[in-house]
């Protein structure tokens, strides 16, 4: 049996005001804030969220 790989990925990004690193979902569903300064880190946008943070890495 094969299976599909999921094409939804975490990522881990740095706030640009507080400068803290927050793991996030790529794909929100809701708007996401950083748990520290409550800056907006990423937007959703159907499909893909529109991040707002700096990338620091892709978890797999």
């Amino acid at each position: 049996m094969i299976f599909k790989e999921p094409t939804s990925k975490f990522i881990k990004v740095c706030c640009p005001k507080c400068k803290n690193n927050q793991v996030i979902f790529g794909k929100p569903a809701t708007n996401i804030t950083c748990t520290v300064c409550g800056k907006i880190l990423a937007e959703p946008s159907g499909g893909k969220g529109v991040i707002k943070a700096r990338i620091l890495e892709v978890l797999t």
